[in-house]
């Protein structure tokens, strides 16, 4: 029977293609608000220029590298370099209802983002034509696979039965272990753990938050590929989720010493992190646990990274990497076939084999991403530098890489 577009699908996608490339650029409000002044266009910039690089680079050849014809389940085949053959007739493998270039486009924004996470773990001290560098190289020898294994049909981790709903190892787990990686080669900031390190504009921060929130809608309701019931479950659930890691985060700051609103809405973030996995799989009250349980993993994950003084700047590894993981491995246990019957049964609802799937795939995924990464960054560092001088950071990013200053 031939595909048909269902013009109510494809609208929702539209909204949700949209409402996740709002994402990048909110991403870059959440970090521009923590670092110092001096560097917060160039906090900024990091993200907004990965629109533009991996906008292009999805065009040209992400795209088939992660949906082309699978090469033994593990890289995507060059059928569909340049977007070639992706049109607006459906892909019944991936987008039975909308055209294919809609799922391409919807892709996308998740290969854009993706890198844009990693920004936080070297922000302040990062030489920017190193950073482009990167960001092409991680796309696309990590993402690219990674998203491939886990999404594509004939991927080795689909195949294996291996759960993410909208990104909980592509993104999260694969952003989160490739910061801590490249914190670990890249220099600390100048005078890191002896000097107060204070954040330039928290409101700022806190509007990124928000349109973090707001654009996770289309991020976990959009993986749904249709105006469902499925899409709602998964939008409750994205919710309700961020809603209890937001009251948890809370309540561990504030037996520490005070409730900071920068506490809070790191909470919520981790919140949207832990269920993004897990959203279309598990019920309402399975994600508020998945919520409140990840903000204390995420939180006491951030305290241990402090403790060792290593200078991973803006907590990319203990609030994506570690929600990221704690949500695909909570997947094993809360999915239920009950709410998306081309999922599976968890743990408990009595399919233990679920839960050693996410733990295999959760664990591989991390370990490729953070050894491919810390390759990537000692090449990176031995040929063009990974970070800008002591002076030119002293003076500032905005000044020293780019030649502006945020304010007058």
């Amino acid at each position: 029977m031939e595909a048909v577009i269902d013009t109510g699908d494809t609208a929702w996608i539209l909204i949700a293609t949209a409402l996740v490339t709002m994402m990048t650029p909110a991403l870059g409000f959440f970090y521009g608000g923590m670092v110092r002044k001096k560097n917060l266009l160039s906090t900024l910039n990091l993200s907004f220029i990965t629109m533009g690089l991996i906008g292009v680079q999805w065009v040209l050849y992400g795209y088939t590298l992660a949906f082309g014809p699978t090469q033994g389940g593990w890289i995507g085949g060059l059928d569909f370099l340049g977007l070639n053959g992706v049109g607006a007739a459906p892909d019944p493998n991936y987008s039975a209802t909308i055209p294919a270039i809609a799922f391409a486009a919807f892709q996308m924004t998740f290969a854009v983002i993706t890198p844009a996470l990693i920004t936080g773990a070297f922000v302040e001290r990062i030489r920017f034509r190193t950073f482009l560098v990167f960001t092409l190289l991680w796309a696309t020898v990590i993402y690219a696979p990674l998203a491939h294994w886990v999404w594509a049909v004939g991927g080795v981790l689909r195949t294996y039965g291996a759960l993410d709903f909208a990104g909980g190892t592509v993104v999260h787990i694969a952003a989160g272990f490739s910061a801590l990686a490249f914190a670990l080669v890249i220099r600390g900031r100048r005078g890191y753990g002896s000097i107060s390190i204070e954040p330039n504009n928290i409101p700022l921060t806190v509007l990124g938050a928000g349109l973090l929130w707001v654009g996770w809608f289309g991020f976990n309701g959009g993986s749904a590929l249709g105006a469902n019931g499925l899409a709602f479950t998964a939008l409750m659930n994205t919710n309700v989720a961020a809603a209890a890691a937001a009251v948890v985060w809370m309540l561990l700051a504030w037996s520490d010493k005070k409730p900071s609103v920068l506490g809070i809405v790191t909470g919520a973030v981790v919140g949207l992190v832990a269920i993004t996995p897990a959203a279309g799989f598990v019920t309402p009250l399975a994600a508020i646990l998945i919520g409140a349980v990840g903000a204390p993993i995420s939180y006491y994950s951030i305290k241990f990274i402090h403790s060792r003084r290593l200078d991973e700047s803006l907590d990319v590894w203990g609030c994506h990497g570690m929600a990221g993981m704690w949500g695909a491995l909570a997947t094993g246990l809360f999915a239920t076939k009950s709410i998306n019957e081309f999922g599976a049964d968890g743990l408990f609802y009595g399919n233990p084999n679920q839960f050693v799937i996410q733990l295999v795939a959760a664990v591989g995924a991390a370990i490729f991403a953070f050894v491919l990464t810390f390759v990537i960054a000692k090449g990176l560092d031995k040929i063009l530098g990974l970070s800008v001088s002591e002076s030119e950071e002293e003076v500032g990013l905005d000044v020293s890489e780019h030649g502006e200053r945020a304010y007058a």
